[in-house]
């Protein structure tokens, strides 16, 4: 008998393991996925072709989910990375107000965030409310990618949008589906990873297909520059 559940055991603690080490290499991972596009937007002084609706949706999702994992004291190596995240996409907001003309909306768009954001971890926030805000994030990423996605369509280019981020972050998503399985069982978490993957896949897509029309676009503002 003991050995029949021997097998079942093992496999059953390395999941685990692996889930783990997935889940912490997500987090340190998650410190720098997000600098190339911070450093494309930064060179070029420009944040042209990105969305900041899109981006004020997903920073949404990733709040509302970070906010609901911490304040149901999930295991931190399973949501970890939403609060490196969120600190990125505050930034690249700001920066593509500040270099659209409009420095201190960036400075009110980051004081309003930091304002909801303490408001959702304060422990005042009931936690059928977080419940809502958390199965409304499959719904935040869907919209927030699809408005970029139809804005690439338009415009014929990809803009700014950095290929190397958009491809760190749908293997993290990748990932996140099965460690949100192994540690969490909650399936919110795992759907709305579910929905992060296929969007970003989408957008990767569309950086890959648009790559000439977008260093066209380029050379053009370049030489126009020159």
């Amino acid at each position: 008998m003991l050995t029949k559940s021997l097998p079942f055991f093992l496999v059953s603690c390395l999941k685990s393991a692996l889930s783990k080490v997935l889940g912490i290499g997500i987090i340190i991972g998650s410190t720098l996925v997000k600098v190339p596009q911070v450093v494309k937007i930064a060179g070029s002084r420009s944040g042209e072709g990105i969305s900041i609706l899109s981006i004020s949706l997903e920073l949404a999702a990733i709040t509302f989910n970070g906010a609901y994992s911490f304040m149901n004291a999930y295991p931190f190596s399973a949501w970890g990375e939403a609060a490196f995240l969120a600190l990125q996409t505050v930034l690249i907001a700001g920066m593509v107000l500040h270099f659209g003309g409009s420095t201190q909306g960036a400075l009110a768009y980051t004081g309003m965030y930091t304002l909801l954001l303490a408001m959702l971890v304060s422990g005042h926030t009931p936690s059928i409310v977080l419940w809502y805000l958390a199965s409304s994030v499959i719904p935040l990423i869907l919209g927030g990618k699809a408005i970029q996605a139809w804005q690439n369509v338009k415009q014929g280019h990809t803009g700014q949008l950095s290929g190397l981020t958009l491809f760190l972050l749908l293997a993290g998503s990748l990932a996140r589906i099965f460690t949100s399985v192994q540690e969490t069982g909650d399936p919110v978490i795992v759907v709305s990873y579910l929905a992060s993957s296929t969007v970003n896949a989408v957008i990767l897509a569309q950086i890959i297909w648009y790559r000439k029309a977008t260093a066209k676009l380029v050379e053009t503002r370049r030489e126009k520059k020159e």
